[in-house]
């Protein structure tokens, strides 16, 4: 049976692996490093990685190898390390990798260097930038950017779940821009999406971190306050009225403005997606009923 050096096994691997001694001096470079960095092993080994060939950057944009090097504190501590950084490419561009090191030991135990394996991420990290781009295209209105209703319809249904598991209480808005039609038909659908990117800005301004909001269809809007009392449920929502009301977009010499009705509810018992739904959509029409501008609430 043919006998199959170390470095032709690590030649083999896909991932990049690099052996220094104590002073931190390339002893070893295999294939992948030199396919992941475009350095190849004969310009590389015999120097130091302290040199800063590859120039790793770490996630607050510290270059690794003069300040925080983790084969350097490997080789001090032997604690094995993890980290994900930024190297730089021989042709200049920068490489996503995940770094590991560990320390090597001679047979008495003392550490006699360390290896570091290194993969990369790019492929990874344009994986979860198209996730991003799927959610986007699956749960965010595209004109407004907020989330869509599929979205609104998600935020609800985990909140009812958290409702009945924790009590813990959620608040729910239902929105309507007052006249829309009239707006539509009068300047024309440009103005119309422009009013509507403006409401969904205004209503984003006005609400807590944890807050959700989602363009329910239309010019209705609806907004999900995890947590939230009547107390603070009232206080978004006048806040929204009040800064859409304060609000406008340009239509041709005018400054077209509008105003929105708005019904609050808060959780109940017994509720449902569709029933705390219906519930502030029927408090919102109490608005329109009312006059317009205004914020209708649970008694």
């Amino acid at each position: 049976m043919t006998e199959i050096s170390s470095d032709t096994i690590l030649d083999s691997l896909f991932d990049g692996v690099l052996f220094v001694d104590v002073n931190r001096r390339i002893t070893f470079w295999n294939k992948a490093a030199e396919r992941i960095t475009g350095f190849e092993k004969a310009a590389v080994r015999g120097t130091c990685c302290i040199d800063n060939i590859l120039r790793h950057f770490g996630p607050k944009g510290r270059e690794q190898c003069l300040d925080g090097c983790p084969l350097a504190a490997t080789i001090a501590d032997g604690k094995l390390r993890e980290l994900k950084v930024h190297l730089s490419h021989k042709l200049g561009h920068r490489v996503a990798v995940s770094v590991r090191t560990t320390p090597v030991r001679d047979e008495q135990g003392n550490i006699v260097g360390a290896v570091e394996v290194f993969s990369d991420n790019s492929t990874h990290l344009q994986i979860l930038h198209e996730f991003e781009k799927l959610k986007q295209d699956v749960y965010l209105d595209p004109l407004t950017g907020l989330g869509n209703r599929r979205y609104g319809e998600m935020a609800l249904t985990t909140r009812t779940d958290d409702w009945y598991t924790n009590a813990t209480p959620f608040g729910v808005l239902f929105i309507d821009i007052d006249h829309f039609k009239n707006i539509n038909d009068t300047y024309g659908h440009k103005i119309g999406d422009d009013i509507l990117v403006m409401v969904a800005n205004s209503i984003s301004l006005s609400l807590r971190k944890m807050d959700v909001a989602a363009r329910w269809g239309g010019e209705e809007f609806i907004v999900v306050l995890p947590g939230a009392t009547k107390v603070i449920a009232k206080a978004v929502s006048e806040r929204i009225r009040v800064l859409i009301g304060e609000s406008f977009v340009s239509a041709g010499d005018d400054a077209l403005g509008v105003t929105v009705s708005i019904g609050v509810t808060m959780s109940r018992a017994d509720d449902s997606v569709e029933t705390v739904v219906n519930r502030a959509d029927r408090l919102m029409y109490q608005s329109k009923s009312d006059g317009r501008n205004r914020v209708t609430e649970d008694e």
